[in-house]
């Protein structure tokens, strides 16, 4: 069977980097799942899931938002942040995520900053409580 190459860099380290069966991101705007063989594409990352399917299982990631591009039989995922869903901290989420609802955002662009950090909160609370009920690889 086909494989893909996926890639997952942040500006610190690479993540994960190994071939595929399949990728699932999380766009800004819906979930897009990707083959070996698809088209050539860019397109911009919202915070969430990344679920890749290896001959091993499904290995799942939080992605902070960032950009997807594809070309040539690879996957590369430039975000700002990426976590393994195992490495999430549920406790630390639900923190941030109290810390930024309670935030003052007299300003738009305070209260976009104070939007992203929801969202962002929110996707690794959602992945972190799912963590436990998904086969994932460690």
């Amino acid at each position: 069977m086909a494989q893909i190459q996926v890639s997952i860099v942040t500006p610190e380290t690479t993540i994960f980097d190994a071939p595929a069966d399949g990728v699932v991101v999380t766009l800004i705007d819906g979930e897009k799942g990707i083959l070996p063989g698809h088209a050539p594409m860019i397109g911009r990352l919202g915070p969430g899931e990344m679920r890749v399917r290896t001959k091993s299982g499904i290995e799942r990631f939080y992605v902070d938002g960032g950009f997807v591009q594809i070309a040539d039989n690879k996957v590369s995922v430039l975000a700002g942040n990426s976590i393994p869903a195992s490495k999430l901290d549920l406790n630390k989420a639900r923190a941030d995520l109290e810390k930024a609802r309670a935030q003052d955002a007299p300003r738009p662009e305070l209260m976009e900053l104070k939007k992203k950090a929801i969202a962002q909160a929110t996707a690794q609370i959602r992945m972190a409580e799912n963590a436990s009920n998904s086969p994932v690889r460690k």
